[in-house]
């Protein structure tokens, strides 16, 4: 390349940090990143040679960049929402949304994303092919990646390679981690309702406790990685969230618990699923017939 990217890089910083505290201060929802979106198309729109795509989701922002030179076509993609999360942090750029945060580093994906429209689009004269800048809604609900794939971002132009980051606080500033392979897991959510029959606690024979029936079964996944994923192999079973019952002496009808399977092979995380699946399925039914 004719000019080096230290220069062109201090020299956009400044706006690159500010407008990773601007997104910080208003996180946005999956598929509901319309003001995130707003910024982001209004800035490359004042980058020279960059052409803002229509969005192929409403809140998908897609760009080109085309150089000068003959070559293949790059696409940089980050992702821009949000998480249901109250921030507990005091900096200036505190979330000013009740109940969302970029606690998931969004905000500095994006950023660095925008920093990189900003930069290589000085540089288009010596830029060969062309660079496609993906600015991606809902990673973390709702498969936004799958959904603009479908409606074909990664073609016209047909993308030849993409690359993405994500932010990792263990690592060291400054630096940057590569490895062949997977790098972050899959993740796959799971909801579980498990029905009993409710009645006076004084009276436990008379009901199907829900709550004990979800103890055994939180048990038993946490055996699936334990006792069925080779240790040489990685998997994680979670149960972030669980709600049932709202006193002391009564047992509640139902329970519901959320949470998530996390995996970096295929094939380990379809085992992980068959045994979500059949651990739902068997131990309630062999606790008087309670249903999930």
């Amino acid at each position: 390349m004719s000019e080096p990217f230290d220069p062109l890089i201090r020299r956009v910083l400044p706006e690159v940090i500010a407008f990773r505290h601007e997104m910080h201060a208003h996180p946005e929802l999956s598929f509901q990143e319309h003001e995130t979106a707003a910024r982001i198309r209004a800035k490359l729109a004042t980058l020279p040679g960059i052409e803002v795509r229509p969005p192929l989701l409403e809140t998908a922002v897609v760009a080109l960049l085309t150089g000068d030179k003959p070559g293949p076509c790059f696409a940089l993609r980050a992702d821009i929402d949000a998480l249901p999360i109250e921030e507990q942090g005091d900096v200036a750029y505190k979330s000013t949304v009740p109940g969302r945060m970029h606690a998931c580093g969004h905000d500095g994906h994006t950023s660095v994303l925008l920093g990189a429209a900003m930069v290589l689009s000085q540089m288009a004269d010596a830029l060969p092919g062309k660079v496609k800048f993906i600015f991606q809604p809902a990673e973390e609900e709702g498969g936004g990646g799958g959904k603009l794939c479908e409606r074909g971002v990664l073609d016209d132009p047909k993308v030849d390679a993409a690359a993405a980051l994500h932010a990792w606080p263990m690592q060291p500033v400054g630096t940057m981690s590569v490895r062949p392979g997977p790098v972050a897991a899959a993740c796959n959510d799971f909801k579980i309702t498990i029905r009993g029959r409710a009645g006076h606690g004084a009276y436990p024979h008379r009901c199907v406790d829900p709550i004990v029936i979800a103890a055994e079964v939180i048990g038993a996944l946490q055996t699936i990685v334990s006792r069925e994923v080779p240790p040489t192999d990685a998997g994680v079973v979670t149960v972030g969230a669980i709600q049932g019952g709202s006193t002391t002496n009564v047992i509640p009808p139902e329970v519901v618990m959320q949470g998530t399977i996390r995996y970096y092979r295929d094939e380990t995380g379809e085992q992980m699923r068959r045994r979500v699946e059949a651990i739902v399925e068997h131990i309630p039914r062999a606790d008087r017939k309670s249903v999930v």
